[in-house]
């Protein structure tokens, strides 16, 4: 394959086992390839079932996957794509609750915060509570704070690796 290459995860923490098969076919759509995932129980919400796929793909993949799951009700999952030679990393979050959540990250996945976005959470110094929230907001904070029992449940699950080829 010609051309830059990036890697990222797709960590669905918890979908009903009847929405599985459309995750798969939706995934494959975003990645170009058939999908097929290694499905087990989600110990934080019995009737849900989780799955990871790592793969390898042209930068800007990741948010095709998040955005071909967006929005699908019962569905909780997250989305990675490292930096690749000029193209910052990213990362999606969503719940069904809160919709979805992007933030660029670093080299070693860490969220970085725009200047404008931390200038603007300054505007509310005064404000210590105000402050707090614009800044947990820009964190994605609610939404770690939602999907952490689920990737802690998922710990020491398989994960199934898929390299695009051609």
């Amino acid at each position: 394959m010609a051309g830059a290459i990036t890697r990222g995860v797709l960590f669905v923490h918890s979908a009903p086992r009847a929405l599985c098969p459309h995750v798969e076919w939706a995934a494959g759509n975003a990645l170009g390839a058939r999908v097929s995932l290694d499905w087990t129980p989600q110990p934080a919400g019995p009737t849900f079932y989780r799955a990871e796929l790592s793969w390898q793909a042209a930068p800007g993949t990741g948010a095709r996957l998040a955005s071909a799951l967006r929005g699908w009700a019962h569905l909780r999952y997250e989305v990675t794509e490292e930096p690749s030679a000029g193209v910052d990393g990213s990362r999606w979050s969503h719940t069904p609750e809160l919709g979805i959540f992007h933030a660029a990250t670093d080299v070693h996945g860490n969220v970085v915060i725009p200047e404008d976005r931390i200038r603007a959470a300054l505007e509310h110094a005064a404000d210590p509570d105000r402050l707090r929230a614009e800044l947990d907001l820009a964190l994605g904070q609610a939404w770690d704070d939602e999907l952490e029992p689920f990737r802690y449940a998922g710990a020491g699950a398989p994960v199934r690796w898929l390299h695009r080829v051609g």
